[in-house]
């Protein structure tokens, strides 16, 4: 698969990147983590949610006998933003293939209390210990090659406020899933893109929990525009990424009383499945 035309001289690596070293936490004590959560992932006024359920994903790899995440599923309870928060895990079951547990995350109102974020109840495991087995009718989807993508330096702003999350990023977009930017939206409800992260570090099960949720959301296609917060993301996570540049498909089917559904696919470049998901959000109508 290519690599991106502007990919970095020199290439960080899975632990030691700009994406690691954003998520790290300090463990204050068994099942409580300490993190300033960077101001570099924010789109609009708040961080997003995908590097927010990455965070979320390294403390519970922490706390579990499993190192990798296979299902994650978060509520979005209130917009979280740049500064200090506190994560708590639990460890809810323990098995020899699986381990379960749970994690919330928490900032601070101005009194100083304690504000829950998000709250995760996810399952762990070996995904070096997977069957290669596979036997699917899922294809990747057709995207252009990269060089005839367009990202965020390409065009304006898709919305107003900070978008310091696309400085992280190598987002190449589809240009059939481009009408939105140039006032023609498709009516489609689909988003296709290249993904990667900007320093040239390769993917780790991770980093494709960002990956859900990088991309422009389905609603501009739908002709709308504005923030669509999150309210549930379920990810699952088929098995760990080959080198390279991802490619990420998402589609919309239903928009009704103000929400919409978000199921994403995520391939790696031996063209294998690595990552799914769905997310119900918010948009704003009128």
């Amino acid at each position: 698969m290519p690599e991106a035309a502007s990919a970095p001289a020199v290439r960080a690596t899975i632990g030691d990147s700009e994406f690691d070293r954003d998520t790290a936490l300090t463990r204050r004590a068994p099942g409580v983590y300490d993190i300033d959560l960077s101001a570099g992932w924010t789109i609009i006024s708040a961080v997003n949610g995908g590097y927010l359920l990455a965070v979320l994903g390294r403390a519970l790899g922490d706390t579990l006998p499993h190192a990798d995440p296979f299902t994650i599923s978060a509520h979005y309870l209130t917009a979280s933003q740049p500064g200090p928060a506190v994560v708590r895990t639990d460890v809810v079951r323990t098995g020899r293939t699986l381990s379960t547990g749970q994690a919330s995350l928490f900032q601070y109102d101005d009194e100083g209390r304690e504000v829950e974020r998000i709250r995760v109840l996810a399952s762990y495991g070996n995904l070096d210990a997977l069957p290669d087995d596979v036997r699917t009718t899922a294809a990747p989807p057709a995207i252009p090659p990269l060089e005839h993508c367009f990202g965020p330096q390409d065009g304006p702003a898709p919305v107003s406020g900070s978008s310091a999350i696309a400085d992280r990023l190598m987002l190449k977009l589809d240009p059939s899933t481009l009408g939105w930017a140039l006032g023609k939206p498709s009516g489609k409800g689909e988003m296709r893109a290249w993904f990667g992260l900007a320093d040239g570090r390769d993917h780790d099960p991770l980093s494709l929990l960002l990956a859900v949720d990088a991309l422009p959301p389905t609603a501009f296609e739908l002709g709308l525009t504005g923030w669509v917060p999150t309210v549930e993301l379920t990810v699952h996570v088929r098995c760990r990424p080959a080198p390279g540049p991802l490619r990420v498909s998402i589609t919309t089917r239903n928009l009704a009383g103000g929400f919409l559904e978000e199921d994403a696919e995520v391939w790696d470049s031996a063209d294998r499945l690595v990552a799914q998901s769905r997310q119900l959000a918010r948009v704003r109508l009128g």
